[in-house]
């Protein structure tokens, strides 16, 4: 049982990927994370398939106010990604408290590594958080498609 993060009163953190809000999930995305410019739901829905998902809800309406995923081996590595807050419930402490809930949730795994791409203006939610930047971001590679 992960326990909830500190959260401003009227809201929910949960783990419970049945409660994710698709729609509005990547209506988030698209209209508020310049990384998901593009993505069509059916990419989401998979997206959301094959990761552990997160979500706060503001409680008086149950509405989904906050999402991030993990993709994750369960075992040595994760990565955090599509870290989004709705604007009209920012500067409330909702990505701090989603962010120290998905940790919470990961630590009974004892994983080695837990990597994100940080924007610019979420660096220092992340710092606060313990993040650092990588030791040697130039053994790290990637291959895109197209």
């Amino acid at each position: 049982m992960v326990t909830p993060p500190q959260l401003p009163s009227g809201y929910e953190f949960s783990t419970d990927s049945g409660r994710i809000d698709a729609v509005r999930v990547h209506q988030l995305l698209l209209e508020h994370a310049h990384w998901a410019q593009g993505r069509d739901r059916e990419t989401q829905e998979a997206i959301i398939a094959g990761s552990r998902n997160y979500g706060i809800y503001q409680g008086r309406t149950g509405d989904q106010v906050a999402y991030a995923r993990v993709v994750t081996d369960g075992v040595t590595f994760a990565w955090l990604a599509d870290v989004v807050v709705d604007p009209a419930h920012r500067r409330c402490g909702l990505g701090a408290a989603i962010v120290d809930g998905v940790l919470e949730d990961l630590a009974p795994l004892g994983l080695t590594r837990v990597v994100l791409k940080a924007s610019a203006e979420a660096r220092v939610l992340y710092e606060r958080a313990g993040w650092t930047p990588l030791d040697e971001p130039e053994d790290w590679m990637e291959r895109r498609r197209g």
